[in-house]
């Protein structure tokens, strides 16, 4: 049984492993962090937030200064989907968002007798499994 946790992720019970919603990626053991299966991007902030005004004038821009803060973006490794993004202080690890009682989710869901993703109806659709399968039918993804 695969169980979604978000939008892009579930976690395949019968191999304990994170796997992405979207071209069924492996992203690593459910007894730990989807992140270290997943790509990431330390994304400069001011790329996000550009400035409002003139940085050549101006110390303070409101946008956010890189010694301060900075973007992880988390992406599928097999089709490039963004699973995650965080704002966080430079040097700071990545924040562990979620750490599943895999055994206990297991149970949860055999006393249900329902089947989880007919519960759980978020996330991608069938346009999105319709783009997966035309960018593994032209070797764009595995």
């Amino acid at each position: 049984m695969r169980v979604p946790m978000t939008e892009y992720l579930v976690i395949d019970l019968e191999t304990e492993r994170w796997t992405c919603r979207v071209c069924s990626q492996d992203m690593g053991d459910a007894h730990d962090t989807y992140k270290k299966g997943a790509l990431v991007y330390n994304r400069d902030p001011r790329e996000i937030h550009q400035p409002i005004i003139d940085p050549e004038r101006y110390e303070y821009t409101f946008s956010p200064d890189p010694t301060y803060c900075r973007i992880l973006e988390y992406y599928c490794p097999g089709c490039a989907t963004q699973i995650e993004c965080e704002y966080l202080p430079p040097g700071h690890p990545p924040t562990i968002d979620m750490l599943i009682d895999v055994d206990a989710l297991r149970a949860q869901w055999a006393d249900s007798g329902a089947d989880a993703e007919a519960v759980h109806v978020y996330g991608p659709g069938e346009d999105a499994q319709k783009y997966t399968a035309a960018l593994k039918s032209i070797g764009h993804i595995r």
